[in-house]
């Protein structure tokens, strides 16, 4: 619309803005009227415990100063500390980090984990900094959160724009802050370097969950993982663990994409190059073994799975009605968008939904947690078997909550892990 004539434009009018907390806020109502808990169990359930917003100063390497605003929402811990990721991106908003922390809450229930929910961030571009002021940023942040966090309070992870190098700052930095025994606070954060207490098996572990799920899909389905395709939107941690993961179960990818673009090769794909590739270079772009095409092309293209591992809100009615595949299996948080999921649901379309299908990082990070505990180190064999045990174990759950209810999968995960909870408010009560 343009300034000279406001009221004139033949511009369409823009899309209304996707309310995640909102659309969250209104699974956890649906789960709760599926598995009929108390009413009360809705009412904690709809808002988080603690909102807490930071404002902090930061030398850049010029000599300038710049104020840095940060989240850390804290939703439940009913079931024990805080739990969740830490996101470095400029989309970073308070009600998108409420809405991620119910997530976790949920997601954590699902699992049958001692956590609760919280998720948090800072509004900035990690990229657009130089390492060292990455690292003053990282610092400053969770200094600034002082005793909110801590192994026993609230537990901070990796998430998009963080990994296990920014853990390592953030760890360091609680240890010096607070003092006490080095070894008995390892645990304030998860997703660390594995010398510095991590666990093996951490940095794939939510691409590899998600493939668990998708081969519990297949075998319900009875259907040949071998020669069939893959369309990966994100090509962070999620979505290329994920496509490496499932080239070895003879699964192509044919098409990915990221915030720079979209590429496609019928031929398929290497994963692992072109993980090594984004390692450098930090985007698909300029990658020589693809053809550049649109994002509306990408949506269209025919694949027996799709795997949206980039940021909530991308599938909305348009890319359902577009989507030429079998199976939407979620390694994002929130992708699809209640009008999107109708769509696909009404196309016969499965979805694998992102809380049930990506909790695998969650349920390795808890592995983590107990290791620093005891003071351990597990073989990658014992974390990747625990883990198998794990997702098997709540994809059952899910499908068996599925379809006693005749409710959607979506719907299923949220009841399952809401009626955990109300379990355990049933017994506790409200204190006072």
């Amino acid at each position: 619309m343009s300034e000279e004539n406001p009221t004139l434009s033949s511009a369409p009018a823009p899309k209304p803005k996707y309310e995640f907390f909102k659309t969250i806020q209104h699974y956890i109502e649906a789960g709760c009227k599926t598995v009929d808990v108390p009413e009360y169990v809705h009412t904690i359930l709809s808002q988080p415990k603690n909102e807490i917003i930071v404002n902090f100063p930061v030398r850049m390497d010029d000599g300038s100063i710049k104020l840095f605003k940060g989240y850390r929402i804290q939703h439940n811990n009913l079931l024990g500390p805080y739990k969740g990721g830490m996101r470095f991106h400029e989309s970073v908003t308070l009600d998108d980090a409420k809405a991620l922390a119910a997530m976790m809450t949920i997601k954590c229930a699902l699992m049958n984990l001692p956590y609760g929910g919280g998720k948090g961030g800072i509004k900035f571009n990690p990229n657009a900094v130089s390492r060292t002021e990455l690292q003053r940023i990282t610092r400053r942040f969770f200094h600034a959160l002082g005793s909110n966090i801590g192994p026993e309070t609230d537990i901070p992870a990796p998430d998009v724009g963080t990994d296990s190098r920014i853990m390592a700052w953030a760890m360091d930095t609680y240890m010096n802050s607070v003092g006490g025994e080095k070894q008995a606070v390892k645990g304030v954060v998860t997703g660390k370097p594995v010398a510095s207490g991590g666990t093996l098996g951490r940095e794939k572990a939510t691409g590899q969950g998600l493939v668990h799920c998708i081969t519990e899909w297949a075998e319900d389905k009875n259907f040949q993982l071998g020669g069939a395709t893959i369309i990966v939107q994100g090509f962070g941690n999620v979505g290329s663990h994920t496509s490496a993961i499932l080239s070895k179960l003879g699964v192509s990818l044919i098409a990915v994409g990221d915030h720079t673009g979209y590429l496609y090769n019928p031929e398929g794909f290497n994963p692992y190059k072109l993980q090594e590739y984004v390692k450098r270079n930090r985007s698909i772009e300029g990658y020589p073994a693809g053809k550049k095409i649109s994002r509306e092309e990408f949506f269209k293209i025919k694949a027996d799975i799709f795997a949206p591992a980039a940021l909530e809100g991308q599938i909305g009615a348009e890319e359902a009605q577009a989507l030429n595949v079998r199976l939407v299996a979620e390694g994002a948080n929130g992708p699809c968008t209640p009008e999107g999921e109708k769509v696909l649901l009404e196309r016969g379309i499965d979805i694998l939904p992102d809380i049930l299908a990506n909790s695998g990082g969650v349920t390795v990070s808890y592995y983590e947690w107990v290791q620093n505990k005891r003071s351990e180190q597990w073989t990658l064999e014992e974390v990747d078997d625990r883990l198998e045990k794990a997702m098997k174990r709540a994809y059952r759950e899910v499908v068996d909550m599925a379809r006693e209810k005749k409710v959607s999968m979506r719907l299923a995960s949220y009841a399952v892990a809401i009626n955990r909870i109300g379990q355990v408010y049933s017994e506790r009560e409200i204190f006072p």
